[in-house]
Parts: structure tokens; sequence; C-alpha cells
């Protein structure tokens, strides 16, 4: 069976999802990973009320459209990051509070501890989201960085995510880190490292986007076989790199998305540079049977026309692993089994 086709809905947020759900499916989507923004996923409500699960659920089946994942990327970047005035146009009310950081940073672990007791009520297995992390602003090594700072950046992570994590497993929910720059893990090595600082707890795994890897000059097929069996969730999604005027470099160079002097920008999936062919292939061979999910990101284009394409395109790319080795059928002996 092909993998089902999904739509992020986090950059749909400004769309209520009685309207997003019937468009979704007229562009082409089995479901949708829901985001807890807008209207689309309220953590509190969920566990305060069986009618709003029970409508959302109807919701959706109204459509035609499920759900296997839900997103909760914004709160789970406050956990571990150093926060600053940027964080309260993300975050809930309640989970800002008075922004006073450590108290944010305390708010949003409790409030990812809710995440997974909500999707489980949802009848959901996966949240995605971010970590968040506290020595990202030291990713470039000046001033010089030891390995001492850095492995203080991941003991952080480890003191705050475990308690999550082992909530997690009191709900038997997954957590899919999407390895991203501005988190703990943001290429493979800090994958691993991160894995390792969980001392490889069975909840945490990854939310595989090849945009993320893509322009750093990471393997992100050599991603999937890294972690086979701790991808839990795949991002489709798109970039090009190294299509700048020479004046912006690999860090953005503190220009905005669609800006034409960007060395890498995000786009419609099947418009970009990653081989899309090539992550089917790790994804059969790894044993991944999960949604494909579609983050839509594209500054230059309509994002309905976009979301469309790129629905065709996913549907159009995945095939199902082969059933057994092409070249089985020379055998003799099972060509006389056959024939009995």
């Amino acid at each position: 069976m092909p993998r089902p086709v999904m739509l992020f809905t986090g950059q749909w947020a400004d769309l209520p999802l009685s309207e997003l759900a019937p468009l979704a499916r007229r562009m082409g989507y089995d479901g949708l990973e829901l985001a807890c923004s807008g209207d689309h996923f309220n953590v509190r409500e969920a566990l305060a009320s069986k009618a709003y699960v029970r409508d959302k659920r109807a919701l959706l089946e109204s459509h035609g459209l499920q759900c296997l994942a839900i997103s909760n990327h914004l709160v789970g970047q406050a956990v571990c990051d150093l926060i600053d005035e940027r964080h309260q146009s993300i975050l809930p009310e309640h989970v800002w509070g008075d922004g006073e950081p450590e108290g944010v940073r305390q708010r949003a672990a409790q409030e990812m501890k809710e995440t997974a007791r909500a999707a489980a009520a949802f009848g959901v297995k996966t949240v995605t989201g971010f970590t968040g992390s506290s020595v990202w602003h030291a990713t470039y090594a000046f001033p010089p960085t030891s390995q001492a700072f850095w492995d203080k950046g991941f003991a952080d992570f480890a003191r705050r995510w475990t308690p999550i994590l082992d909530v997690f497993e009191e709900h038997d929910v997954r957590f899919a880190l999407e390895v991203h720059p501005t988190e703990i893990a943001f290429d493979i090595a800090t994958a691993q490292r991160a894995l390792e600082a969980v001392k490889g707890h069975r909840r945490f795994g990854f939310n595989f986007d090849p945009s993320h890897l893509g322009y750093q000059g990471v393997d992100y097929v050599k991603f999937l076989r890294t972690f086979a069996g701790r991808v839990f969730n795949v991002h489709m999604k798109d970039v090009w790199w190294g299509r700048g005027d020479g004046t912006v470099g690999v860090f953005g160079g503190h220009t905005s998305f669609g800006d034409a002097r960007r060395y890498w920008d995000f786009r419609s999936v099947g418009r970009g540079l990653i081989d899309f062919e090539s992550i089917i292939v790790a994804l059969n061979d790894t044993g991944y049977t999960g949604p494909l999910s579609v983050e839509w990101e594209d500054s230059r284009m309509d994002r309905v026309h976009g979301a469309t394409e790129s629905a065709a395109f996913c549907k159009r790319l995945d095939f199902p692993a082969a059933a057994g080795a092409f070249d089985a059928a020379f055998d003799k002996d099972k060509q006389t089994r056959a024939a009995k």
C-alpha cells in the first residue's frame, strides 16, 4: 500500500480547520498533520473535553481525512531555548506568562507533557516538534568553544526532555524531533549525540525533513539509513541552494525568505534540488511505512497551487517496497514449485 500523503497544517493556521479540511481534500491529501496553532488542535481543550476530541475527529472524517501526527513545534522550541522577545509571538499566553525565561521553559515542558496526553486522547501515536537548544548560539565555535561547553548543552537537553519523554512512554506516544537548525540536533552528528544524551529513550526519534539538511551539505539519505527505526515521521519539503547572487552565504545574511540574494530558499516539492527518488528508496529499505507529510513553503508561489502539485508529486513518486528479490524468478527450484 502507498503511504498516506498528509498536509502539515502549521503554515495554514490562518484558516480555520472547517475551511482547511475540505480544501486539503480538494488538493488531493489523505489527511492532516495537525499543528497546535490556530484552531487546528488545542491541547488543553482535548484534555478537558471528550466532545472536543470527538468533534475534531468527526470534522476530519466528514472530509475523508485522517490524522496520524500532531505537531507542537512552537512550544517544544521553548523547552531548551535561551528565551527572548521572539518567543512571545509563537507561544500560547499561558506558556509565555510573564516572560521570565526559566518560567517559560518550565511551562513549555509541562505543555509538551500535556501534548502527549492529548495525542493519546485523540488516538494519535506521534507528536512532531522542536526541542530548542541552549547551545545553538555557539554553533560557530568562536569565541573558542570546548566540547565541554557543548556537553553542557546536551546535558541540559537530556535533563529537560527525559521527564517529558517518560510521559510519552506512559501514554504510548512517540516524540519526533524535526532535525533543524536552532535545535539540539541539526545534522547527523548532533542527532546521534542527542539520542545518546537521552540514553536511547525509545520514545525519542526524528521527524525527517530533507530540506533542512540539503543546503547544509548533510547527506539526507545517509540520515535515513543511519537512524533506521528512529524516523517516526517524514516531512516532504524541497529546497534549492547555490542559486543566489553571491552576496549571501549559507547562514542567510539576515535576509528574509524570498530575497533573491539568498544562497538557499525553500521550494515547492519537486521544484528544488532534493533527490526524493533516493529518499523513497531509503524509506523502503529501512522499513518506514508512515505518512509523507507535505510541509509546504515557497515564498514565490501561490500556496494552493503549490500544495496541490506537491500532493500529486508525492503520490506519483511513492511506491511500495519489493516483496522479494527481482531475480528470484530465475531459481529453477522456485519455478518448479510454482508450477505444481
